[in-house]
């Protein structure tokens, strides 16, 4: 019997992306994503501010609520992105990997949130082969989603909706955080 089961690779980097949320600065919605290819990390993003720039996270409204600036300028579901300080996370991982010179054509990316109609363009424009992600984006706007679905199949974009961590990686995921990682398994000699 196996201690500690290795998750299979599409858990271990959906497990990397929700990781890498928790970097997240923006109120609304933390999330995550990584690209990968031929099995290895090329580069990561959250949601968050520019750098240098005030982030939302911590900040809050005179009754309490979470700060969000767009929604505190009053922008409409059609322009929010105009108003929102954050980057997106396809977008910051996408940027990391033009920093570092890393060249992400053929590659996937693994998300906690289905991209948005922009990220979308964003990955077809870079030529991504491959989007995997934990949640759907819930756009309230049916006719911008047939568009945004309709750049997957006309750019080439293999989409794999809802990766799920099974309980037996989560356990084994749990186990790595809440003690020594690397504690011996065997005893030694």
């Amino acid at each position: 019997m196996n201690p500690s089961p290795r998750p299979e690779w599409h858990e271990y980097f959906m497990a990397v992306a929700k990781l890498i949320s928790t970097r997240s600065t923006c109120n609304s919605r933390p999330t995550g994503a990584i690209l990968v290819r031929d099995r290895h990390i090329l580069a990561t993003g959250y949601n968050g501010s520019p750098p240098g720039a005030p982030h939302c996270l911590g900040d809050f409204n005179p009754d309490g609520s979470p700060f969000c600036y767009s929604r505190h300028v009053g922008a409409g579901e059609g322009n929010k992105y105009d108003y929102c300080r954050s980057s997106h996370a396809e977008a910051n991982a996408v940027a990391q990997a033009a920093r570092l010179g890393v060249a992400v054509e053929g590659a996937a990316i693994y998300c906690t949130l289905a991209p948005c109609y922009n990220c979308t363009k964003l990955l077809a424009a870079a030529r991504i082969a491959e989007v995997y992600y934990e949640h759907d984006y819930e756009s309230s706007d049916r006719r911008r989603d047939r568009h945004w679905q309709s750049i997957y199949r006309e750019s080439g974009i293999k989409i794999w909706q809802r990766i799920a961590i099974s309980p037996e990686s989560l356990a084994a995921f749990a186990g790595a955080f809440s003690g020594i990682t690397s504690e011996r398994r065997l005893k030694p000699r």
